[in-house]
């Protein structure tokens, strides 16, 4: 049994509670909100979030961060805009011997870091490590089965958080390219989102397979320019976490594409819908691809539409009438094109 601390009670955050309750560990869950807490401890459960999943009686809940002491695992169950300030005011109170685990999957806006570059600034006498994959909250939460990845530095720590966290329905792959599945896992959401669009425009299952195949190139090539391995995209946290994220309803950015696709504001669409991290990260990848030289035209077509004021439909004759290459983006004497 590991004594574990869940900062944040959203959907999943409060998953990973449940989850690791169920498992036999000591839980807690801090939140900021009073009201989210005060809403669990009146019914069982957080409607808003995960209605109809109950929180084991055991979790116990707090709005004061230093419980974050004693703890062996500091998960964060965060959204990436409030990661750094929750990780400073943790600062204070965590002890070195914690490992901190971040679950948020996207860049930091303005300086373009990724979850564990800000945890590793805030909290520099901690050991970090990331989980990330194919995980919606709704279904980690009722014991669906559910494979992720967890990356860190220092595989010692990975190996903990397998062993720790793994269990009957919760399977823990052990990655060490931690930037690669830290870039899967944020820049899925902008092909998401932009999947959503192409569903909200009427757009066919042809249109989506491409535009999905074609992103994940994308995410690869920002990704292998930043240092990651090429393999790491053909994983869980690469095409397994975009297959998830483009293809269920579960997936806030998928749905929020969907409302663009169908004459909604970008600004509307967002706040129907609530948190999504693809609308900040197509701003950041694309900020990204022009500092590094990457060629990344979904990305292009995104951010022109939910920033410049384009017109969905007309992102189709765009990408469709690009110059003509190989596949493989090389010609046949095998140099990059």
């Amino acid at each position: 049994m590991a004594k574990i601390i869940i900062l944040g009670s959203g959907g999943f955050g409060l998953s990973i509670a449940i989850m690791c309750a169920n498992a036999g560990h000591d839980v807690t869950v801090w939140s900021k909100f009073r009201d989210e807490i005060d809403a669990i401890e009146r019914t069982g459960e957080l409607k808003a979030k995960l209605p109809g999943v109950k929180v084991p009686p055991e979790v116990k809940l707090t709005t004061d961060i230093s419980e974050v002491r004693d703890k062996d695992l500091v998960i964060l169950g965060i959204p990436t805009t409030f990661c750094r300030g929750v990780c400073e005011e943790a600062a204070q109170y965590i002890q070195s011997e914690s490992i901190v685990v971040n679950t948020a999957k996207g860049l930091e806006i303005g300086t373009l870091k990724t979850m564990s570059e800000v945890t590793k600034e805030s909290m520099p006498k901690n050991r970090v490590a990331i989980l990330t994959g194919p995980s919606h909250a709704e279904e980690l939460a009722r014991g669906v089965p559910t494979t992720i990845v967890v990356a860190s530095d220092d595989r010692e720590v990975s190996y903990y958080v397998q062993n720790t966290l793994s269990n009957a329905n919760f399977r823990i792959y052990v990655n060490d390219d931690v930037i690669g599945c830290e870039l899967g896992g944020s820049l899925k959401n902008v092909i998401a989102l932009a999947a959503g669009v192409c569903d909200g425009l009427g757009l066919g299952d042809n249109t989506k397979a491409a535009l999905m195949t074609r992103g994940i190139r994308e995410i690869s090539a920002l990704g292998i320019a930043m240092g990651a391995q090429s393999d790491t995209f053909g994983g869980l946290s690469g095409i397994g976490d975009l297959i998830v994220t483009c293809c269920s309803m579960h997936s806030r950015n998928r749905r929020a594409g969907i409302l663009i696709g169908q004459g909604v504001s970008p600004d509307e669409a967002v706040e129907r819908v609530g948190t999504v991290e693809g609308y900040t990260c197509t701003k950041n990848a694309y900020e990204l691809s022009h500092r590094l030289g990457v060629e990344m035209p979904i990305t292009e077509q995104l951010y022109a539409v939910l920033f410049e004021g384009l017109d969905p439909k007309m992102t189709i004759a765009a990408l469709m009438q690009r110059p003509k290459k190989n596949e493989t983006e090389k010609d046949f004497l095998g140099e990059s094109k």
